[in-house]
């Protein structure tokens, strides 16, 4: 399957007292359906809905935390505030012996409309679901990404989405020098197993948070049905842009076997490896596949489907997706994600 992703990538302890009683009943009986959500707006297929569970946007209010709440993680000595924790120009980190010192661009920003890219991408890179794992992308690749966002040239197939909305946002004011910076911090660090992929015909029930990120939900679980769910595994320690503990992926049964077939076999193009490497590990600047989120892929993949994304490849991976089902894009992320990086 010819470069079938060459343009992907480029978005503790529980919640104390009245914190996490508020919560609770905002999730009462919060759980998606997906039927009753808004219309997205966009580009979206007709005989390819958008995947709401990979373009997650918030289906009702979520109550204000509160501010001066004091948050720990499990292995850090840190304390921060929700405040801080919510602070785009400070990020804060938790694990700072884990990584190189940030530059200012990366730890700090540049206001007013440059928010810090670790406040989203998290300190280590590894991001999150409505963002992206950037951690150890090419730094030319990041360059590019970047510059086609400032140009309109990669854009989304909805407008819903708040964290793609900032990111775009970022890249339009972003100049040429702090992007290579932050390219270059990235670049050089290792993106470690983040997802952890479980096939199940059942799921939990799930609903999404103020951040753009599919969270459980109280109640029985439901069919997985033509979806992944992927949600994080300590949802306070996410929450609080934690870096540690990472996300589980609930895929289809047998999805990842199928999947295996469709990237090594190329259906009809040329084998994601050609590309991407043996092992999906990436190929000059080529991006790697191997563990990275199915909510990021699967965007791409519909991204690229849609026109949203153009930009240098972008050519290239047209005719890949242009006939690809819903069903063969679930399966060939689930198998994509479960790899090891």
């Amino acid at each position: 399957m010819r470069k079938i992703v060459i343009l992907l990538g480029i978005s503790g302890l529980l919640l104390g007292g009245a914190a996490l009683a508020q919560q609770g009943a905002n999730r009462g009986a919060a759980a998606i359906d997906p039927a009753k959500l808004p219309a997205q707006n966009g580009k979206v297929l007709a005989n390819d809905p958008l995947p709401y569970w990979a373009f997650a946007v918030a289906t009702h209010p979520w109550a204000p935390q509160d501010p001066t709440e004091k948050r720990r993680l499990k292995g850090s000595k840190k304390v921060f505030t929700t405040a801080e924790v919510n602070d785009r120009w400070n990020v804060p980190d938790w694990f700072p012996a884990s990584h190189p010192k940030m530059p200012t661009i990366v730890e700090h920003g540049r206001k007013p409309e440059v928010s810090a890219c670790a406040f989203c991408h998290l300190p280590n890179g590894q991001g999150k679901p409505e963002n992206s794992s950037v951690a150890g992308l090419p730094a030319n690749y990041i360059v590019q990404q970047v510059a086609d966002m400032r140009s309109g040239a990669r854009k989304s197939s909805t407008n819903r989405m708040n964290s793609i909305k900032s990111m775009v946002k970022i890249a339009e004011h972003s100049n040429d020098a702090e992007v290579k910076i932050a390219a270059d911090y990235f670049s050089k660090l290792k993106y470690k197993k983040w997802i952890r992929v479980v096939e199940t015909h059942m799921v939990p029930k799930t609903d999404i948070d103020r951040r753009n990120m599919l969270i459980v939900v109280p109640g029985p679980k439901e069919p997985i049905g033509k979806r992944i769910i992927e949600t994080p595994e300590d949802e306070h320690a996410i929450d609080s842009r934690g870096s540690m503990i990472g996300f589980v992926a609930y895929v289809p049964k047998g999805s990842v076997a199928r999947g295996k077939k469709l990237v090594e076999s190329g259906a009809g193009g040329f084998p994601c490896a050609a590309c991407h490497g043996p092992q999906f590990h990436g190929n000059g600047d080529v991006p790697p596949l191997a563990g990275r989120s199915p909510s990021q892929l699967t965007r791409q993949l519909y991204d690229f489907k849609t026109g949203a994304r153009n930009g240098p490849g972008a050519a290239m991976m047209k005719p890949q997706v242009e006939k690809m089902t819903a069903d063969q894009r679930i399966d060939i992320v689930a198998y994509l994600s479960s790899l090891n990086p």
